[in-house]
């Protein structure tokens, strides 16, 4: 789970500012709050940025894809470090960027910090957080490193600190070089951290649309509940030769496509999805199509991209709250503009599907930046799951939750107040006078 993340001069956030999933004492909705009693903490399971537009909702989720992308895959030889400091000061564009993560790993808390540059890593420390205490089971900085004790005689842990170039952390190079010791940080970056943005697609859709596997059936009945109009998703047999793939493309399917494996493709022009295979040495298309039921009763076969483009986005998030609804594998997903080409019932709809399923021993969980004001309902979300992301007059964006408001009541219209601007992220915009100035000089 995620406790907390903090960014500091990234893009749009020049000072430190600090995302927590940590509940507040507010009772409302309790039920569904996750208890930690080994550290006297809840957490919640759901929280909502909103905010204007360029007020910092889609930077914090680039920074989550920065680090998370920048730990995984980390960087090669020599090779700059994309990091995006705040530019609208001098000093800070040439001061490091910093990253602070606060994660729930099995029953254990972990804070994981760097500081990076375009050319290094100036700064990297893993703490191991006790119910009293805490141990640093290392603190990088520059070229010199601190263990703690109980690693500090560990001959093959120097060896991949040694080898650790300057443009790379240190962590990832130790799990390249199968230290087993960090092993669990890195795969909560790689496996545990889902990040959707508005652009990702339908994922792996051979475990949606295989009749025999319970997730096809879910699928199915998940479409069907979301008035999309949709029956459920098949692949439609196509000759491979008929396929008008560029040459590029062509040649990887038939270097990487061996026998018995699958490859998804993706047409970005079109939307359109391929599963191609390989049986007894012949490659073999199918295109992912949509089936609706005509009149008569029968069914009628569509195009993927005759879909509208609610409909599509819906299918692009099922996967999503599918794994959301798995308890037995906890993520936690970010998805940026959850509302995009959502009618707000259905979205709301969503979330209260995932929220139902939530108790005291979850371990999912869900953020989301959105616009729906509609959202904003206390019936819904807690004033701690509410928080909006605001930029001040010199660029520089902050994150606040709805509960570090005074007198934001648990029974008060926050939609109203947030839109009369009392709580900040609204756009500093005057409409009237700017379209109806006639109206403002009768005024």
């Amino acid at each position: 789970m995620l406790i907390s993340v903090s960014i500091e001069n990234w893009m749009s956030f020049q000072h430190k500012a600090t995302f927590s999933m940590v509940a507040s004492r507010e009772r409302q909705h309790g039920e569904r709050i996750t208890q930690l009693p080994r550290y006297s903490m809840r957490v919640l399971p759901i929280a909502a940025i909103y905010g204007g537009n360029a007020s910092g909702k889609t930077n914090f989720f680039k920074a989550l894809a920065f680090a998370k992308r920048f730990i995984v895959e980390g960087t090669g030889f020599e090779e700059s470090i994309p990091v995006e400091p705040f530019l609208l000061s001098q000093n800070s564009a040439s001061e490091a960027t910093k990253f602070w993560f606060e994660l729930l790993i099995d029953k254990e808390i972990y804070e994981y910090s760097f500081s990076v540059t375009w050319d290094r890593v100036t700064e990297e420390r893993l703490v191991l957080i006790l119910r009293t205490t805490e141990k640093t089971l290392f603190h990088r900085i520059g070229d010199t490193i601190e263990w703690d004790q109980s690693t500090e005689g560990d001959k093959f842990l120097k060896f991949a600190f040694q080898g650790t170039r300057k443009n790379q952390l240190f962590l990832t190079n130790a799990v390249f070089q199968n230290v087993k010791d960090f092993l669990p940080i890195f795969n909560w970056f790689k496996n545990n951290l889902v990040l959707i943005s508005p652009n990702t697609r339908f994922g792996p859709f051979e475990f949606y649309i295989d009749d025999s596997k319970p997730l096809s059936k879910v699928m199915g009945r998940f479409l069907k509940q979301l008035d999309t109009g949709i029956e459920h998703l098949g692949l439609e047999e196509i000759p491979f030769d008929s396929m008008h793939f560029p040459e590029q493309l062509l040649q990887q399917i038939k270097r990487d496509v061996t026998e018995g494996k699958t490859l998804n493709i993706l047409d970005d022009s079109t939307g359109r999805r391929y599963s191609i295979t390989r049986t007894e040495g012949k490659l073999l298309a199918k295109k992912l199509m949509t089936y609706h039921k005509t009149q008569e009763g029968n069914e009628a076969m569509f195009e993927i991209d005759q879909e509208s483009d609610g409909s599509l986005r819906a299918l692009d998030l099922l996967p999503a709250f599918l794994g959301l609804a798995n308890k037995s594998s906890p993520k936690v997903y970010v998805i940026d503009e959850i509302d995009r080409s959502l009618h707000t019932l259905l979205t709301r709809n969503l979330l209260e599907r995932y929220l139902a399923s939530c108790s005291s021993t979850n371990r999912t969980q869900l953020l989301f930046t959105t616009h729906d004001v509609l959202l904003m309902d206390q019936s819904l979300l807690r004033r701690d799951e509410m928080w909006v992301a605001e930029r001040d007059a010199q660029g520089s964006s902050s994150l606040t939750s709805f509960s570090d408001y005074k007198g934001v009541r648990y029974d008060k219209d926050l939609r109203r107040s947030y839109l009369q601007g009392r709580l900040g992220g609204v756009p500093n915009i005057s409409l009237r006078r700017t379209l109806y100035p006639e109206v403002e000089e009768e005024d």
